[in-house]
This record gives structure tokens, C-alpha cells and sequence, in this order.
């Protein structure tokens, strides 16, 4: 990677991870918009929490180099389900979830030769 990848990938990093430590404390805190917004997604509250763990999680993985790629794939994932009931159940604004999903899409992209990396490693026969 050039300098300036190397630099545009930790913005991005710095960036999602703030954005998803927010949202997920939002969720696990119980904050009221939270609850009511997973009242109407009808899965229980148990997703939320489920959904802010994930988010703390993928946040936090942004930060350690060598997992980044696989914590901006976590959040993507993330991101997905939230275009889903954005779009199917809560009836609000989705583009930002495209947005959020371009970018994270990105963000895996220019770290892919870490997943290449982490997917090419072999187990030996007997281990």
C-alpha cells in the first residue's frame, strides 16, 4: 500500500470505528430511541443488544491492524440487516445505510490482501 492508502484506510478506520462505538453504546445502554426502534423491528430486544455487541465488536476490530479487514466486514454485514429494516419494516431513510455500506465495501477492498493472507494459511495434516 502507498502512503497515502495507508493513510486514507486509517481515516476510514478511525471514522467507522467512532461512528459504530456510538451506535452500539446507543444500543447496549438501553437509550430510548433504541428501544423504540426495536420495538418496531418486532425481533425482540435481545437483537439489539445482539446488534450493539456486534457493532462494539467490528468497532473495536477496526483498530488492530492485522483483524481490520475482517471487522469492516462484520460491520458491513451489520450495515446490510440495517438496510433491510430501514427499508422493509421501519419505512426511514436508507441512503445512508448505502453509504455507510459503499464505504465499508472500501475499506475491505483496500485491505484485501490481508484477507488473502488470513484465507491462503494452511492446516497441517495431523494438526
Amino acid at each position: 500500500m502507498t502512503t497515502k492508502t495507508t493513510i486514507f484506510v486509517w481515516v476510514l478506520r478511525l471514522l467507522f470505528a467512532a461512528l459504530f462505538l456510538f451506535a452500539g453504546f446507543m444500543k447496549v445502554t438501553s437509550q430510548p430511541m433504541m428501544v423504540a426502534e426495536f420495538d418496531v423491528v418486532g425481533l425482540g430486544q435481545w437483537f439489539r443488544f445482539l446488534t450493539g455487541g456486534l457493532e462494539l465488536l467490528g468497532a473495536v476490530t477496526l483498530l488492530v491492524p492485522r483483524a481490520s479487514a475482517l471487522g469492516a466486514l462484520l460491520l458491513l454485514l451489520v450495515d446490510l440487516g440495517a438496510f433491510v429494516a430501514q427499508v422493509t419494516v421501519l419505512h426511514v431513510d436508507w441512503i445512508h445505510t448505502v453509504v455507510i455500506g459503499l464505504l465499508l465495501a472500501v475499506l475491505v477492498y483496500l485491505q484485501r490482501e490481508s484477507l488473502k493472507a488470513r484465507g491462503s494459511r494452511r492446516v497441517p495434516a495431523g494438526a
